[in-house]
C-alpha cells in the first residue's frame, strides 16, 4: 500500500472520531495540542486504526505517536 493511501486513510479516520474535517488535518499536526485529541480520543484513534487498515498495533507504542505524521509512518510498518 502506498503511503499516499495510508495517509488519506489516516486523516478519515481522524476526522471521524476527532468529528472534525478531513480538509483541516495535516500531516504536522498533532493530536492532542492542534487537532484537541484527549486520552480517550486517543485510544479511539488507535482503534480506529487497526481497524480500518485489519492490523493490531503495540498499543503503548501507538499511543506515543503525536502526529498525523508520524501515525502514518507508524502504520506503514504494519503494513
Amino acid at each position: 500500500m502506498e503511503i499516499k493511501e495510508i495517509k488519506a486513510r489516516v486523516i478519515k479516520v481522524i476526522a471521524e472520531v476527532l468529528e472534525t474535517e478531513a480538509s483541516v488535518i495535516g500531516e504536522e499536526d498533532n493530536f492532542i495540542f492542534d487537532l484537541g485529541a484527549d486520552s480517550m480520543q486517543s485510544l479511539q484513534l488507535v482503534a480506529g486504526f487497526e481497524e480500518e487498515f485489519d492490523i493490531e498495533m503495540d498499543e503503548d507504542k501507538a499511543l506515543e505517536v503525536q502526529t498525523v505524521g508520524d501515525a502514518v509512518d507508524f502504520i506503514a510498518q504494519y503494513l
